[in-house]
């Protein structure tokens, strides 16, 4: 259908496509149209079917040639890119360059614009230098991951009717907003509301002024908020809330023996064994997370050797489905849903785009640079590496092999599992051959929290 494209590269991986079609295939598709639109159209006169070719044209001249001409480019288009490396991404549709200039008896030509998949290059990356704080693991890690549990096996019970609210305590209470009339503002109230003392887990954060109370007693609690205040309806605010103590329960924490240890798990015989667990549990996740630290900083010192141009639509479509995602999170169906709850922080989904862009493009070229690598060191993953997968999930979840494959597949996600293994390959012999330096040493929670 062509006689001849040229492809001319442009900035932020985007091509210039310049095609001309000859005059005769012109004709042929103006020709082909002509005859659809005779055999649909209706006109006044006229039998479906039968209306001559220059009543259509006189009729719907311009028309026609507009849409000879969308017609002409999408089929020129398609053949055109065809054989050529630069293809249009998948969701960034070629858009006209300029003004063509269409007649039925000439040559066209006309030029189209489109984003193409980036190229990356990775320069001197070989052998990098890195620097991973060393951890330890002390007693009082160890101490805390027990009293954690113990915590998260307490009972809850009712205190006493005399008994005064503790931090620490489980409380439900009654709250609303009262007005200048000292009546409850409307749409405020909250009914059996329930949460730990000392936790903050309340909108007007009124822990402290609840401490003391009884069982059915109310306070009337007044709040000024700074204007930094998290919840934006309140910034800046002075506001009164009465709140009426309903339930009140303490938490009773188990004994440290080994009825506690079997409570925990029937795998668990002794106090000591729970202990054992919960230290190889402790050197396990410190392990994961000096790794994670590793890769880390290998993935920035590859970025910081990468080279490329990031197409405006692949981040855009990158945010797209983070935005999606965050609806899916927040069971949210519709975007005027999420644009009104982001209007309570003060923020649209373009705000949100925009302070997503720079983690966006982040994460698409570090796909791009371990893609590349990846192919370029021809890693597989072979059923034997998913066999051995599927065991150690298996073992670390105590669950079966047969299990972990089946959720594999309800998900859709072996493809998945698969480049991730070959990710992990490539990560190994980076890490093999790359100079780690020991920063300073943390002990093993001050390491988990300053990295998560």
């Amino acid at each position: 259908m062509i006689t001849s494209k040229n492809v001319e590269k442009l900035e932020h991986s985007t091509v210039k496509l310049s095609v001309v079609v000859p005059k005769d295939e012109v004709q042929k598709e103006y020709g082909a149209m002509l005859r659809d639109y005779s055999k649909n159209v209706r006109i006044d006169g006229f039998r479906q079917g039968h209306v001559p070719m220059n009543v259509l044209e006189r009729k719907f001249g311009d028309e026609l040639k507009l849409d000879a001409m969308g017609r002409i480019m999408e089929k020129a288009v398609e053949e055109a890119v065809k054989d050529i490396e630069e293809k249009p991404l998948a969701y960034a549709s070629p858009t006209l360059d300029g003004e063509p200039n269409f007649s039925v008896d000439s040559d066209f030509s006309f030029a189209v614009v489109y984003d193409v998949f980036p190229s990356v290059e990775i320069s001197d990356w070989k052998g990098l230098e890195i620097e991973v704080p060393e951890g330890e693991i002390l007693p009082e890690d160890e101490a805390h991951e027990l009293a954690d549990l113990r915590e998260r096996n307490a009972i809850v019970v009712e205190k006493e009717s005399t008994a005064v609210a503790a931090s620490g305590d489980v409380v439900t209470v009654n709250y609303a907003e009262l007005g200048e009339d000292g009546q409850a503002t409307a749409g405020t109230e909250r009914q059996d509301f329930t949460f730990e003392i000392g936790t903050g887990y309340n909108l007007y954060k009124f822990d402290d002024e609840i401490v003391g109370l009884k069982r059915d007693d109310e306070k009337k609690v007044v709040k000024t908020f700074p204007g930094d205040y998290e919840y934006k309806e309140l910034a800046g605010r002075t506001v009164s809330i009465l709140v009426k103590l309903t339930k009140i329960k303490e938490k009773k924490l188990p004994e440290l023996d080994d009825d506690f240890a079997q409570d925990v798990s029937e795998k668990y015989k002794t106090l000591a064994d729970l202990k054992a667990e919960l230290r190889k549990h402790l050197d396990k996740r410190m392990a994961d997370k000096l790794r994670q630290l590793k890769e880390k900083a290998i993935v920035d010192g590859l970025l910081s050797r990468a080279k490329t141009e990031l197409p405006r639509s692949m981040v855009d479509a990158e945010i797209g489905m983070r935005l999606e995602n965050l609806k899916r999170q927040m069971q949210i169906d519709a975007d005027d849903k999420l644009d009104r709850l982001l209007s309570f922080s003060g923020k649209t989904r373009a705000d949100l785009a925009e302070e997503w862009r720079p983690s966006a493009e982040k994460a698409i070229t570090t796909r791009l640079v371990l893609d590349k690598l990846s192919e370029e060191g021809k890693y597989e993953c072979s059923e034997a590496d998913l066999e051995a997968e599927f065991k150690r999930q298996a073992e670390e979840n105590s669950i079966s092999v047969d299990e972990v494959k089946a959720e594999y597949e309800k998900r859709n996600s072996m493809e998945y599992l698969k480049d991730r293994i070959k990710e992990d390959k490539l990560m190994d012999d980076i890490l093999a051959a790359a100079k780690v330096k020991k920063g300073k040493k943390q002990r093993y929670m001050d390491l988990i929290k300053e990295n998560e």
